[in-house]
């Protein structure tokens, strides 16, 4: 069994008990992880809180970042092909990925550089007359960090990244299904970036021994990514705790006449269908206008129809397996369930007879109803949903209703129109004449209501990570 260990404090630790990790496609055996308790998290804990007696400074933690770039980029193929395996991304997706994470490094490193406190006025009023005044940006402590399968390097650089760069030694639970990439970086960032044992540890366990983790009281932060139950249970258990949250969506895209029809199409076949869409941003809602309706559904369904579905590992390939069988269960229930309520399939709806159980088929759904699961809930699979509308208004108040906030989107040529969506849309970002589902990894990143409640991206999470100290100096 070829087993990789955990890191604890610069040092492979393993368990009597370990996990196979398998390919989702083929169900081949990619590799075996350690199954840790509470001991080990509890080691792991007092070894990055132990870091905190031993700051690096702040021109070290920005070297290390920047190698850290560097060495992913050195990697890469390494780092793609491990994603393809254990998580069955496309390829060519999981490259794209890898290259995102070696600049969510070189933001974080950038950031690192520049952090800084504010002078204040204490002489704006007379009691502070002759006094200097100034905040400091100082570590808030121990993170934990709990990372989610569909981005198995990239989102645990989005946590890692910033902690280095705040000054945080950081405890990563990744995901059960996708734990090989996270330990691969840690063995990355000590032994090719140079990072000191301690600051990075990472604990490989299921999902109710992480509790031990996110309650730990020598832990000051916790940043998940992940569905909006599990993370807003984590916040009511540790309500003392700095809790962020990047959770769910069922991103909306409006869809104006004027555009170009097979563009936009191409594009949301393949926002909708990107790593079997299962991304938070994934394109699920969209809202077109009545008079471009059967233009836009007949050029969706042939671009979504012309997507690759196959083996991950292929190049060609743009859509592969879901993470497991029961997710391939649960999202063809969805659809079926929208087809007895009225809505009807274009394209997609089946199980495709490839890897060893299966690969759904993109699917593309017409007649969707805002109380049908396939719209109301976050799908988290190759499928999206359509519906006309009357005016842009009714489109807006549609992309509205609904729990979520992550991102939204409105394809318009109409300057005016864009900047109303920009305006009325309720999520946390809005891209016009852009799928909802692209992200800049230096950009504010999060969202509103059940989608969470932070701000990712390494400027505004390593903010989060630091608590402003005020400091005065009397004469």
């Amino acid at each position: 069994m070829n087993l990789t260990p955990m890191v604890i404090d610069g040092q492979p630790v393993t368990t009597a008990e370990a996990s196979d990790i398998r390919s989702p496609f083929d169900d081949r055996l990619v590799g075996s992880v350690p199954k840790c308790g509470p001991a080990e998290i509890d080691r792991a804990v007092t070894a990055a809180a132990a870091r905190l007696a031993e700051p690096l400074p702040t021109h070290e933690r920005a070297m290390v970042l920047d190698r850290a770039a560097v060495a992913l980029t050195e990697r890469a193929e390494e780092f793609a092909r491990g994603i393809c395996d254990e998580a069955a991304k496309p390829i060519r997706t999981a490259r794209v990925e890898v290259e995102r994470a070696a600049d969510t490094f070189r933001f974080a490193a950038a950031v690192a550089r520049t952090l800084a406190g504010e002078v204040i006025p204490l002489d704006a009023s007379a009691p502070g007359a002759g006094k200097l005044g100034f905040t400091l940006r100082v570590p808030i402590g121990v993170v934990a960090a709990v990372t989610p399968f569909n981005f198995p390097l990239n989102l645990v650089a989005h946590k890692v990244a910033p902690a280095i760069a705040a000054g945080c030694p950081v405890v990563v639970k990744p995901a059960s299904a996708t734990p090989l990439t996270a330990l691969r970086l840690a063995e990355l960032l000590e032994r090719d970036a140079g990072l000191p044992a301690g600051w990075l540890n990472v604990v490989t366990c299921d999902g109710h021994t992480a509790d031990h983790l996110v309650t730990h009281p020598d832990v000051a932060m916790v940043t998940f990514t992940g569905s909006a139950t599990v993370g807003w249970g984590i916040k009511a258990r540790a309500p003392r705790k700095h809790v962020n949250l990047e959770l769910g969506n069922n991103a909306p895209l409006i869809v104006d006449t004027g555009v170009d029809v097979d563009d936009v199409a191409r594009r949301v076949a393949l926002a909708a269908n990107g790593f079997a869409g299962q991304s938070c941003i994934s394109v699920q809602r969209v809202y077109v206008l009545h008079e471009i309706e059967h233009e836009f559904t007949a050029a969706l369904a042939a671009a979504t129809d012309a997507l690759v579905v196959g083996d991950p590992a292929d190049d060609a390939t743009d859509v592969s397996a879901l993470i497991t069988p029961a997710d391939t269960t649960r999202v063809l229930t969805t659809v079926t369930d929208a087809v007895d309520a009225g809505a009807r399939v274009l394209c997609g709806g089946t199980v495709l007879d490839l890897g060893t159980h299966g690969v759904l088929a993109p699917t593309v759904l017409t007649n969707v109803e805002r109380h049908m699961a396939v719209s109301a809930t976050e799908v988290f699979g190759p499928v999206v949903g359509v519906r006309a509308c009357a005016t842009i208004d009714e489109a807006i108040n549609r992309a509205n209703d609904t729990a979520y906030g992550l991102q939204a989107g409105i394809f318009t040529n109409d300057l005016r129109t864009g900047l109303e969506a920009a305006q009325r849309l309720r999520f946390g970002g809005v891209t016009v004449n852009e799928v909802p589902t692209w992200r800049a990894d230096q950009m504010p990143y999060g969202g509103v209501g059940e989608s969470g409640n932070t701000k990712e991206g390494p400027g505004w999470a390593v903010r989060d990570m630091t608590v402003e100290r005020m400091v005065i100096i009397g004469n």
